[in-house]
């Protein structure tokens, strides 16, 4: 049985330390009434994911094989193959009812995985995928159905990176793009698909690729977008469509 309420982050990785982002995740969470457990290691993560006692688990972790040698001085910290344990705890979290929030740097995860890339909606592909260095960008919502968790949100402006050129499945309808403003000698990059919704067997997912820091992820516009995408994910969204009041999180931004 699935408990209630309750979030399992699978957070940590090279240049993306949980304390840059999990606070503000789980700030935002416990103001729709889910509490949230924070894992690094993916294993024993997993291995809390298989007792059925989360509804949401939400990936923020950088975690992958590090095969390229330029990763070698960090490999033996970061790098993971994900066991066979693990990877059926995922899928036995979604058949049994369970939603997922990925965020960021998920689509980079578990690469020695190729079913999370079908989960999730996308992978990163080595020497295709990349963005521009960390720095100003610019987020649109583009123009989704009525019953789209970004129907209605403004544009804004934040800090964060751009993911470009990732593989995408054919299924995939982006609610919202990004570019990077200052990545190509100065002049704004190309728009990237940055956000979207989707079922895999009968689970929901979402996907949204910002989030690297507390910059991003405590603008008041992205931390009304995250609730409204936990709370598809969960399910929440019958209830009445109500956003609830939210109080901001360690930083606000205009």
């Amino acid at each position: 049985m699935i408990g209630a309420g309750r979030n399992l982050v699978l957070a940590g990785g090279l240049n993306h330390p949980a304390r840059a982002s999990v606070p503000s995740i789980t700030h935002l969470l416990q103001q729709l009434g889910i509490d949230s457990d924070v894992e690094e290691d993916i294993a024993k993560g997993c291995a809390l994911l298989a007792s059925g006692s989360y509804r949401l688990l939400t990936v923020c972790a950088l975690r992958w094989q590090m095969a390229d040698a330029r990763y070698d001085p960090h490999r033996a910290r970061w790098a993971l193959h994900l066991p066979d344990v693990a990877r059926a705890a995922i899928r036995a979290h979604l058949r049994g009812g369970g939603a997922l929030l990925a965020m960021h740097t998920a689509t980079i995860c578990f690469d020695d995985w190729p079913e999370w890339g079908d989960i999730v909606g996308a992978r990163w592909v080595w020497g295709t995928s990349g963005h521009a260095p960390y720095g100003p960008i610019e987020v649109q919502f583009t123009g989704a159905g009525g019953d789209s968790i970004g129907v209605g949100l403004p544009g804004f402006h934040c800090d964060d990176e751009v993911y470009e050129r990732m593989w995408l499945a054919d299924d995939v309808r982006p609610l919202a793009q990004a570019r990077n403003l200052t990545g190509n000698a100065g002049t704004p990059g190309a728009w990237a698909p940055v956000l979207w919704t989707r079922h895999w067997e009968g689970a929901r997912v979402v996907y949204d690729a910002l989030g690297h820091d507390a910059s991003s992820l405590d603008h008041p516009v992205h931390q009304r977008l995250l609730a409204r995408a936990a709370s598809w994910a969960l399910r929440l969204d019958t209830a009445g469509g109500i956003e609830p009041e939210l109080k901001p999180g360690r930083i606000s931004h205009a």
